[in-house]
């Protein structure tokens, strides 16, 4: 088994079967759209049936449901993503009989190449929903790009598709350095917090990953009310394109900024100081205004017109699980799904969350890894703490051993109106339970609190 940290181009050189281990994963889906229409027989395995693999088959992909050595027979290379260990006996049979092995992201950067122009959008937030505004931007005007997103984007079906035109929309991930495989034409950076430490250890080596991201790009657009970006871009020696809500010497300035109906914006985009346009946006919530100029970069990259732009941020309402509405519970509260789970996210979906004029906000959160609850837990309480009530689930360890030097009791004991729960359906019934019309409910977490969510309505 190996890993490719440089560009090979000669990876699928002779390679005509690809096997993908974890085929279901919403990052696999599109590089398997990407490759079958490419010609490569796509097969895969997975250890259950989804949506995501129904669609799979019906491309006419084999998919084997349970991991088995025998899955592999005929393949010239093997696919895995990182959540496969590396004991996985297939990717163990492929090391045996010499067939190579890579990571997901070591294909995407291959797979970006593929393309004249390749996006990159790259940040500790907001990636989904930036790359699922960049695509609806193209997708709209007629360009038909190639796409890979983290979250559903209702307006192609899906986290992704083959394309049939020039450019590629990519999420940029910075988690073990992924982002270095790729080489974008254009390259934004949104912001870089203080994530994924329990990797990089420091925030000098989190932004010294971002700084050879940069390198590798044609073009940076950087957010510059962000201090981290500044101490990346200033750096380098690459072209910049800067975006701002505060200082309006930024390339691209939202100015005038307001609310049209409660937690939704609006504002005027001046370019290099210069009427731009006005965008009115489909989402709600402060900070998808800066999402939306990041999009802004990318219109004179491809010769589009700034009402392109304004078409398209009014026309998109969001990628799946990023403030996304499933329906009421029985007693008529709205509840909310959402992919936060690092404090800066909590805090800027409860603030949309608040904008919206509900008479209570109630947070449900799974904490996500025990290092990320315990290094940032003041900062958990903090936001927490600006909910009318929190329903709390344990932490999600992922990949990670409980130590038992952090819990979520360690969390609700700092939080004056919390309600502790020990699994989703509990979260689920005390939420149908205890509200009613005029509460939201926010289920926010990285993991699978999504299936408590969709519990909670009608």
């Amino acid at each position: 088994m190996f890993s490719v940290s440089m560009f090979n181009p000669q990876l699928l050189k002779g390679v005509r079967h690809l096997h993908f281990v974890g085929i279901g994963g919403s990052g696999m889906y599109p590089l398997v759209q990407i490759l079958a229409s490419k010609g490569y027989q796509i097969s895969g395995s997975d250890v259950l049936e989804g949506s995501l693999i129904q669609a799979e088959r019906a491309m006419g992909v084999d998919v084997k449901i349970g991991h088995d050595p025998a899955n592999i027979d005929g393949a010239d290379m093997v696919v895995y993503s990182a959540a496969i260990h590396k004991e996985n006996c297939e990717l163990v049979a492929a090391g045996q009989r010499g067939i190579p092995c890579i990571e997901r992201s070591v294909l995407l950067g291959y797979v970006s190449r593929l393309y004249h122009d390749c996006i990159g959008v790259a940040g500790t937030h907001g990636k989904p929903t930036t790359t699922g505004m960049i695509t609806t931007l193209l997708e709209l005007a007629g360009r038909d790009p190639a796409c890979v997103i983290g979250g559903k984007l209702p307006l192609i079906g899906g986290y992704g598709k083959a394309g049939a035109g020039d450019a590629i929309v990519v999420e940029a991930c910075e988690f073990s350095e992924t982002f270095l495989h790729l080489t974008p034409s254009l390259g934004i950076i949104l912001n870089i917090d203080n994530d994924h430490l329990d990797y990089f250890g420091t925030m000098g080596k989190l932004k010294l990953a971002f700084q050879k991201y940069a390198l590798m790009c044609r073009t940076v657009c950087f957010n510059m009310d962000d201090q981290n970006c500044i101490d990346v871009v200033n750096t380098i020696d690459r072209p910049v394109r800067s975006f701002s809500t505060k200082y309006d010497e930024a390339y691209y300035f939202a100015d005038n900024i307001r609310e049209y109906k409660p937690g939704y914006y609006e504002f005027d985009v001046k370019e290099l100081g210069q009427p731009f346009t006005h965008i009115q946006l489909g989402i709600p919530g402060f900070h998808n205004i800066y999402n939306a100029l990041a999009m802004c970069c990318a219109v004179r990259t491809f010769r589009l017109s700034p009402e392109d732009a304004a078409k398209a941020a009014q026309a998109f309402t969001g990628t799946g699980r990023r403030f996304e509405q499933l329906g009421t519970t029985p007693g008529g509260a709205v509840v909310i799904d959402d992919y936060a789970h690092h404090p800066t996210e909590l805090e800027a979906t409860l603030k949309t969350a608040r904008a919206m004029g509900y008479d209570r906000v109630i947070a449900v959160h799974q904490p996500f890894t025990y290092s990320r609850t315990k290094s940032l837990l003041q900062d958990f309480v903090r936001v927490l703490s600006q909910a009318d009530e929190v329903v709390l689930e344990p932490i999600l360890g992922s990949r990670e051993v409980d130590n038992g030097t952090i819990s979520s009791e360690d969390l609700a004991d700092w939080l004056s109106n919390c309600h502790m729960v020990e699994s989703h359906e509990e979260a689920a019934q005390y939420v149908r339970d205890h509200y009613g019309k005029g509460d939201l409910v926010v289920c926010m977490s990285c993991g699978d609190l999504y299936k408590a969510a969709h519990q909670m309505v009608e």
